[in-house]
């Protein structure tokens, strides 16, 4: 595919989803039958016209069922009707070679293709963001844009064009972009407690607001930048929220946003905190190497912003996509780098670092390092690390569950999993039920399926009375 990276179809798990409202069985003909409006007898006429042309004869437009059995039930249409469906979709030939049915159809799927293609310049990136923060919800949308090449992409963030004064509109000062920061830090923290689910639609607000500030006011070319920047972060929250959500290929178009427009900030700080945060999500979804690029990119940054605190962070996000990626010693070094990073971040006071780094300490990398030895399958050096990171005894650099409830289940329900490797079925419930009760009140479709990932493993121990009760008790 021409442009800046490579891009693929994710659909939300499960059968059904939504388009703009419409039901759709996850097939991408079906999404492409929605996205245009066509019913089956619509599609098979334009399917006729290209079939025609391509020599093959004719296809009998009004046998609705064939369009079913090649969505539902997984008939492959013959290659004659392939053919005409790359040709009515205009795919390339050779990708029916490359990606056998039904995949080539999802390159006809893509949305958002400006956010990979276009020119990585400030009007140009301000104008993708308003779009996209104007038509991101709700966020059961189906047939987004999705990554694949990270390399590009960094290229064209270290290539973008720096935010310009603007002579137009009234004029706002340098106080502008401090009050829109307030309100972002504000909605990070509102975030750890309330969860995504009620965060997603303010962190859009914020962001068409900024926006618009951007496109209509006067200002010089310092505020400009800070605009850009807190841009940046509003999109870096849409993503986040619609990540934890469970609305992957959303989250990847604000990410994209995100880190045009931290790009055109020159914010070393936004963007090394984007790409922190992206990685979260390529190393949750099968991409540990992608996940390993956008760190590395993003510690690249740290060196200009001489934060212990970030660069511990960024390190410990590395050593998780390493360990996602199984690989023990690459993870093990970077934790290693992160608890270094961290005994340096002792000698600055919390106020010389970036507000966005506010919730790591100790305890949070411990925690980290607990999920890496899990993935690693070692559940005793798991349970070591949890255990350590829960230790109120050096309360400065315990994990904060109060503060961090949605992180907080999730971390226990791994504790509990590294138990329940380790065959103790009474720690593991105990373990559960804090997880359970962590997650009250807070929406965050990742911290409930991590709750039902751990619920199916006790399940299969539900002889065990301690692990019934607990599942009766919990349904």
């Amino acid at each position: 595919m021409p442009g800046t990276g490579s891009v693929r179809l994710v659909s939300a798990p499960g059968r059904s989803g939504h388009h703009e409202g419409v039901e759709t069985d996850g097939h991408p003909l079906t999404y492409l039958l929605h996205l245009n409006g066509w019913s089956a007898t619509d599609y098979l006429t334009r399917l006729d016209a290209e079939y025609r042309r391509l020599g093959y004869g004719r296809i009998a437009t009004k046998d609705r069922k064939r369009v079913t059995r090649w969505t539902r039930y997984g008939i492959t249409p013959e290659m004659p009707a392939q053919r005409a469906m790359a040709a009515l979709h205009r795919i390339p030939a050779e990708e029916l070679t490359a990606r056998p049915w039904p995949e080539f159809l999802k390159l006809a799927c893509i949305r958002e293709r400006q956010l990979l293609d276009a020119a990585w310049t400030p009007q140009t990136t301000i104008e993708l963001l308003d779009r996209v923060a104007s038509t991101g919800g709700p966020m059961e949308r189906r047939g987004f844009l999705v990554v694949t090449g990270i390399a590009p992409l960094l290229a064209g963030a270290a290539t973008a064009e720096p935010a310009t004064a603007r002579s137009h509109g009234r004029r706002i000062g340098p106080q502008t972009p401090a009050l829109f920061d307030k309100a972002l830090a504000i909605l990070r923290r509102q975030d750890d407690q309330l969860g995504s689910g009620h965060v997603h639609a303010s962190a859009r607000a914020q962001l068409r607001l900024i926006t618009t500030t951007l496109k209509t006011r006067a200002h010089t070319e310092q505020t400009a930048r800070q605009l850009y920047g807190a841009a940046a972060e509003a999109a870096r929250i849409c993503a986040w929220t619609a990540y934890d959500s469970g609305h992957h290929a959303l989250a990847e178009e604000y990410y994209l946003g995100a880190l045009r427009s931290a790009a055109s900030s020159g914010d070393p700080v936004v963007t090394a905190n984007t790409l922190g945060f992206w990685a979260i999500m390529r190393y949750s979804t099968g991409d540990p190497h992608g996940a390993a690029d956008l760190v590395n990119g993003a510690l690249a940054q740290a060196r200009r912003i001489g934060s212990p605190r970030m660069t511990a962070m960024l390190h410990a996000r590395l050593a998780r996509a390493h360990a996602h990626a199984g690989e023990t010693r690459a993870s093990a070094h970077a934790q290693n780098a992160a608890l270094d990073a961290y005994d340096r971040a002792r000698d600055h006071s919390p106020e010389e670092d970036p507000d966005c780094v506010y919730w790591v300490n100790l305890g949070e990398l411990r925690m980290l390092a607990g999920s890496c030895a899990l993935n690693l399958g070692h559940p005793g050096e798991a349970l070591t690390q949890f255990t350590a990171a829960e230790d109120r005894r050096r309360s400065s650099d315990t994990y904060r569950e109060d503060d961090f409830p949605r992180g907080a289940a999730i971390y226990l329900a791994r504790e509990a999993e590294a138990r329940i490797a380790l065959g103790d079925l009474d720690g593991a419930v105990d373990t559960a039920h804090r997880a359970v009760e962590h997650m009250g009140g807070v929406t965050s479709a990742r911290g409930t399926s991590t709750l039902g990932d751990l619920r199916s493993k006790l399940a299969v121990r539900q002889g065990v009375p301690v692990v019934r009760e607990f599942l009766e008790s919990t349904a």
